[in-house]
């Protein structure tokens, strides 16, 4: 793996470039070339460019897209990709006792419970995600997240005793899904399914499609750093996205998307330790490894879901599953005791361009 060395304040966030720029996926190296055949119904000479912020899901949420429909259409399609976003939350969250994730979480060891279609949809992926990256994301690490969640409160690492009883209610494995009847079990009394790692790419993806569906397709969903991308800017082969400080690293991406894990923010210091808010599924306890993994894929679920994988399995396992994974690519910068590194998959370089 390449690395280099950097100043030890340089840790990344996603940042949005400016002219319309945003971020872009590309495992999707289907970016169109100028001059080729634009999307349907595209007219790039009539095309407005229009910008939506609101706080959804605990953080801001922006939509981008140009299109020719007017500002009135535009609002209208904005509410609703926005209402895409806010029902996932309504679903998905745990903090609202009566989202049907908690309803599901209340009936565990019971009998299958009847869930709406967007929470079948993530737990499909999830489940197939945890297989692939054999575990290190794992959508029934509820009980553990619960744990340090309290530990950051209260600023008191948890007790052995009380991370190994909540591991035993850990594991993927036992999550029966039923697509047919739209049913989901969980086999298991005390397990707690949390979807923090995969639920905002899923409701970028969600907003995505909802713009699609009326037809505007030049378009990116940003939710506090997690992305999904259409089509391109007018005259532009791509969405771009600088990591930063790293100026040199700018990501030129379309129709997939992007998202960063890391404990840049939300973490507890507890004896002199620092613990993130990231937890490892085999172990119990917050990850104690600095570090950031930005990581584009095919959609914004599984570019989230891969982004907390790599971030638990460290930069030597979690770039070799990257690569391994068909439309992913992934940057990951560390700290040790030499100052930080970083490294990526091969396929990165396919993507990266200069900042324009």
């Amino acid at each position: 793996m390449r690395t280099r060395s950097l100043s030890p304040v340089a840790w990344s966030m996603l940042l949005l470039m400016s002219a319309g720029a945003a971020c872009g996926l590309s495992a999707c190296r289907s970016s169109p070339r100028a001059g080729g055949i634009l999307p349907e119904g595209d007219t790039r000479e009539k095309m407005e460019k229009y910008r939506f912020s609101r706080p959804v899901m605990g953080g801001p949420v922006t939509i981008v897209f140009y299109a020719a429909i007017g500002s009135e259409a535009a609002a209208r399609a904005a509410e609703e990709a926005f209402e895409a976003i806010a029902e996932v939350d309504r679903d998905m969250s745990d903090y609202r006792p009566e989202s049907a994730l908690c309803r599901l979480n209340a009936a565990s060891g019971g009998g299958a419970v009847s869930v709406p279609e967007p929470l079948l949809d993530v737990l499909s992926v999830s489940k197939r995600i945890a297989e692939m990256t054999g575990g290190a994301f794992d959508p029934t690490v509820g009980p553990l997240v619960r744990l340090w969640r309290r530990a950051r409160s209260e600023r008191r690492l948890p007790e052995a005793s009380e991370i190994e009883a909540a591991r035993r209610h850990v594991g993927y494995g036992r999550i029966q899904i039923d697509r047919i009847g739209r049913t989901v079990r969980l086999e298991q009394a005390g397990m707690q399914l949390d979807l923090g790692g995969i639920a905002k790419g899923y409701a970028c993806d969600r907003a995505l499609k909802v713009l699609a569906d009326r037809g505007v397709r030049r378009a990116l969903v940003d939710a506090a750093g997690d992305f999904a991308l259409g089509d391109p800017p007018p005259g532009r082969e791509a969405w771009r996205i600088q990591i930063v400080d790293h100026p040199e690293l700018v990501l030129h991406l379309v129709r997939c998307g992007v998202a960063t894990s890391g404990d840049s923010e939300r973490f507890v210091e507890i004896d002199g330790r620092r613990y993130s808010h990231i937890v490892n599924p085999a172990t119990g306890y917050g990850l104690e490894h600095m570090s950031l993994a930005t990581v584009v894929a095919p959609d914004g679920a599984t570019a989230d879901a891969m982004a907390t994988a790599i971030s638990v399995l460290g930069p030597g396992r979690g770039l070799d599953l990257a690569a391994t994974v068909p439309g992913v690519e992934a940057w990951m910068e560390w700290r040790t005791p030499a100052g930080a590194r970083s490294a990526q998959t091969k396929g990165l370089a396919g993507i990266l361009g200069e900042a324009r």
